[in-house]
């Protein structure tokens, strides 16, 4: 069984990133799901988006409500001209009053009341539009779904690339573990040459070789502390840790999931697991359902609104007369009101043809992104195994490198093999220990790409 063990190198970390040992911070990996939840900005993001398309269904909900205005107006009223038919201001003109019959009025300036006032209160509550509002609060509800699926798919991504940020740390740690064993076995097989080089049985050249061996390794895992101070960087960032935060990955996590292969589910699970939960899907059945909506929406273009009508106006002073009445007027209505846009007879057709397209292109959208995901699933499922059956093999190559080092070491020992043999042997040995740390972690990443690919992350 695989023991996945990512030490805390304090002089590693201090080479790194030349910070004291307060700064460092283990993390799990759920820690750094956790973390995220709160920390990435993509996340958030996608909130914000979550939180306009609520309002946009409540807006959307509005508009079954009833509309209701009010106003007022304070004016100053100038006076009127009376002029005769030929825009005569002198002489008079023949006025009929009612009740009592025309009376000459002279022409000119009128007198009449000069401060105006209006208050008025109108309600509208539309009965029938043939659906529209019901589809378009349905259609503002389907866009909340998306946006609930795009927080979804975020977080995958997020946790996907956090997941990869923390393997590589695992990974260069237990690669730095492995150089290190090697440096230190190289180190006392040159002091054993020292020793043989006094005694007048070795040459300088033999050592150098080996030391040169030695410097190639030392120059790994310098190349190593570099990269993992790059991804710790990342890390840092993507999480909004504190600068200068060294993150120590606490692996024990992987040592589950590790087990957890060795009972893998079966392809047909791990299938119906991302026709489940794949946000790729179901956003195409979504978009499915909205092209439905849009067709209703089309349809209730070509059916008449019906609204229940409410009018009051209180006004003064009256002067749609000739004689203004300097008095306050109430007046109010109630009706039906029936609106038909006759354009709709001739415009809808080409409008009905696009969406039924748009329906068609999205219904072959949905089996098309499940051929898709399935191609990936079985991709990801497939690489999985392939990276189980190398870490298998590669088991096997450690402990012949192994056994071959011990072999040659003793037939070095004994003057029986060359030099060159050794470094063979020696590199033969480091070569495969990281090959097994490089499939190993490889395994795993395999394991969370499939768990990615069925947004089961």
């Amino acid at each position: 069984m695989m023991k996945m063990k990512c030490f805390c190198l304090a002089a590693l970390i201090m080479t790194m990133t030349s910070v004291n040992a307060w700064s460092q911070r283990m993390m799990t990996l759920q820690q750094f799901y956790d973390r995220a939840e709160t920390e990435s900005r993509r996340i958030s993001v996608d909130r914000f988006a979550l939180h306009a398309a609520k309002e946009s269904v409540e807006i959307a909900r509005n508009e079954a409500l009833p509309k209701v205005s009010a106003g007022m107006t304070f004016s100053y009223i100038g006076s009127a001209l009376l002029m005769s038919r030929g825009f005569s201001t002198s002489g008079t003109t023949d006025v009929i009053v009612p009740g009592i019959g025309p009376q000459k009025v002279q022409n000119g300036i009128q007198d009449n009341p000069h401060w105006g006032n209006m208050f008025s209160v109108q309600a509208l509550q539309v009965v029938y539009a043939g659906g529209a509002v019901s589809t378009g609060i349905r259609m503002a509800e389907l866009a909340e779904q998306m946006a609930v699926l795009d927080i979804t798919k975020s977080r995958q991504d997020v946790r996907f690339m956090l997941t990869g940020f923390f393997l590589d740390l695992c990974k260069m740690r237990n690669l730095i573990e492995v150089i290190d064993k090697n440096i230190e076995q190289s180190q006392g097989v040159i002091r054993n040459m020292e020793s043989r080089k006094r005694q007048g049985m070795l040459l300088q050249r033999d050592i150098t070789r080996y030391e040169y061996q030695l410097k190639n390794m030392e120059l790994s895992k310098q190349k190593i502390v570099d990269a993992m101070d790059i991804v710790n960087h990342q890390i840092v960032s993507a999480l909004h840790l504190e600068e200068g935060t060294v993150v120590v990955p606490d692996a024990k996590m992987l040592d589950d999931d590790y087990l957890s292969l060795q009972d893998l589910a079966s392809h047909e699970i791990w299938q119906n697991t991302a026709s489940d939960n794949n946000v790729g899907v179901r956003k195409s059945e979504i978009a499915s359902e909205l092209a439905e909506q849009k067709i209703r929406a089309v349809k209730a273009e070509k059916k008449p609104t019906v609204a229940l009508m409410f009018e009051d106006n209180f006004f003064g002073p009256y002067t749609n007369d000739l004689i203004p009445v300097n008095a306050n007027v109430n007046s109010w209505f109630v009706g039906v009101g029936v609106k038909y846009n006759l354009s709709s007879l001739w415009t809808n057709k080409r409008k009905m043809n696009k969406a039924k397209f748009e329906l068609m292109q999205s219904r072959e959208q949905v089996e098309l992104t499940k051929e898709a995901v399935g191609n990936e699933v079985k991709t990801a499922y497939v690489n999985l195994l392939t990276s189980f059956k190398e870490e298998q093999t590669l088991k096997k190559q450690v402990e012949m490198a192994q056994q071959n080092y011990s072999v040659v070491s003793k037939r070095y020992e004994n003057g029986i093999s060359l030099l060159t043999d050794m470094v063979d042997a020696s590199n033969m040995m480091l070569a495969a220990d990281m090959d097994l740390v490089n499939a190993r972690l490889s395994m795993l990443y395999a394991y969370y790409r499939l768990k990615y690919v069925t947004n089961s992350l």
